[in-house]
């Protein structure tokens, strides 16, 4: 447990997720992560950041590893090679995850199913409903555990396959309390995710902080029902900005929930009646997925250093794409300037060339891998 102690230290610390990364890639061992950062290795420390380091609370630290010593139960930080990849590859990834369940469900193809806390009749119905198809299907249902959408989505989820749970509490605590028992379900079917440590009660804060996760997460975001100020919405841009797809159920022009979801729509969000839409129009990036998966488990450690030959994309825009893209890193608006594709079509190919070992992401400008 002595990478767990010093990564929990880290953590502890409260220094930054950028800090916490960049230290992490420089030291990938974390005891000697932790020994740089006492060293003076993070410009910028506060005393107090520095005291946290190098006199850790002890008791709390005692019930940190108390947590992970028990079954199903991992912190996996951002130098392990089990780090989900489509959240390493997100705009502003958490340094580490606090995890309860099964390990591998963060690797699996996901879509988010988000929505109100309020839900109509129908709107919970509706995403009971696309949850226990999508979950069907194979797919893993990821959502925030709240009241309204996103209970009926694991509900629908448990009932007929697997969902993951993104907290905005530590991984032990349910929030709302009355969701206990379903976390509890969660975590033993699917797994229950948090950035932050066991104990952490529920803040305001953490919950748009946690939707980053949820949007990270998945390969695309699906919003049921939702107002014009729902905290649905911001999982949605997070998921656009991530370049990720996002779908959105139309409904009753006279029904408040409904404004949300039409208001993504006339901004570029994918209209969807059913769940073999979305199943049709996340395929190809889940099969991409499922290869880099399939790769992880065959080699029971870091996904392959060096990627299969390249080949040129046999579609017509993906040819397009692969022509634009050069070995110097080039931005979205120039790539859709010399291809005349939408940027949200381009951030889809990108993000499948990209799990397909073809295009390195700088920073978010793209290349054709060496």
């Amino acid at each position: 447990m002595e990478a767990e102690r010093a990564l929990l230290i880290l953590r502890h610390a409260r220094l930054p997720d950028a800090a916490l990364r960049r230290l992490l890639e420089a030291h990938p061992d974390p005891a000697t992560a932790l020994e740089a950062a006492r060293r003076g290795g993070l410009a910028g420390l506060s005393g107090e950041a520095l005291a946290a380091l190098r006199r850790p609370d002890p008791a709390r630290l005692a019930a940190d590893l108390a947590w992970l010593s028990r079954p199903g139960h991992r912190l996996l930080g951002w130098q392990d090679p089990d780090y989900p990849p489509l959240l390493r590859r997100s705009p502003a990834p958490p340094a580490m995850l606090f995890l309860a369940g099964d390990a591998c469900l963060p690797w699996h193809a996901q879509i988010a199913l988000v929505g109100s806390r309020r839900p109509s009749a129908g709107g919970r119905a509706r995403a009971r409903r696309f949850a226990e198809a999508l979950a069907a299907a194979g797919w893993v249902v990821t959502s925030g555990m709240a009241e309204g959408v996103d209970a009926a989505a694991h509900e629908g989820a448990l009932a007929c396959g697997r969902t993951l749970a993104v907290v905005g509490t530590g991984p032990d605590l349910a929030y709302p309390a009355k969701h206990a028992g379903l976390m509890a379900r969660i975590a033993e079917f699917g797994a229950v995710v948090s950035e932050h440590p066991p104990g952490t009660p529920a803040l305001a804060s953490h919950f748009p902080s946690r939707n980053r996760i949820i949007a990270g997460l998945s390969l695309g975001t699906v919003v049921v029902e939702a107002a014009l100020r729902s905290g649905a919405l911001i999982t949605a841009r997070l998921a656009g900005e991530a370049g990720r797809e996002v779908f959105a159920l139309p409904g009753s022009p006279d029904n408040p929930l409904a404004r949300g979801c039409h208001r993504l729509i006339r901004e570029g969000a994918t209209l969807v009646e059913s769940p073999e839409e979305v199943v049709a129009g996340l395929a190809p990036l889940a099969q991409a997925l499922a290869q880099q998966l399939r790769g992880r488990l065959e080699a029971s450690a870091a996904v392959p250093a060096t990627p299969p030959a390249v080949q040129p994309p046999a579609d017509p825009d993906h040819k397009k794409l692969w022509s634009a893209l050069g070995h110097d890193p080039t931005g979205l608006d120039e790539l859709a300037e010399r291809t005349g594709l939408t940027v949200a079509a381009l951030s889809s190919m990108l993000l499948l060339m990209e799990l397909d070992g073809r295009v390195v992401n700088e920073h978010g400008r793209y290349a054709r891998r060496p």
